[in-house]
């Protein structure tokens, strides 16, 4: 019966298609098209360096990779202060928050979760200096923002 009622709705008002993502602001911003409703959605549990800031294209350019002709899932969780949808978002069933943290890509934000998991593939990723952990000089983009208030919200 779901699926009747799915297959009305995306006939009546394409509501049941799957998500797609059509534009990447940086390695924890993208811009969602779902259906007939398209909102950015901030990845919860990282922060990655802004599209401006050192590594910040080469972070953006992972995330891209990583989701590149993907089956994409998303899962809402909030909105935060520039009214941006907070949540989880799956590339091929992979938490991307996680790829891009394990591979150096992204900080895990202990600030905002707990995540155990993440925290320890942030500290594999540093021991093995992958990615932005490379560089001896990189700065976290929470500073980084601090400085250049101008750029916000993005």
């Amino acid at each position: 019966m779901r699926l009747i009622f799915c297959l009305f709705l995306a006939f009546s008002f394409n509501v049941c298609s799957a998500p797609q993502i059509t534009y990447f602001y940086d390695g924890d911003t993208v811009k969602i098209a779902d259906g007939n409703l398209i909102y950015k959605l901030r990845l919860t549990d990282i922060d990655a360096p802004e599209r401006s800031q050192s590594y910040g294209l080469k972070s953006r350019r992972a995330l891209m990779q990583f989701c590149k002709n993907a089956n994409v899932e998303v899962f809402l969780s909030g909105v935060d202060k520039y009214h941006r949808n907070l949540g989880k978002l799956y590339c091929n069933q992979q938490d991307t928050s996680l790829l891009m943290v394990k591979n150096g890509h992204a900080w895990f934000n202990s600030r905002y979760s707990n995540d155990a998991t993440l925290s320890y593939a942030e500290q594999t990723a540093r021991q093995s200096q992958l990615g932005l952990w490379a560089n001896k000089s990189h700065e976290p983009p929470w500073q980084w923002r601090k400085k250049h208030p101008h750029n916000f919200p993005k």
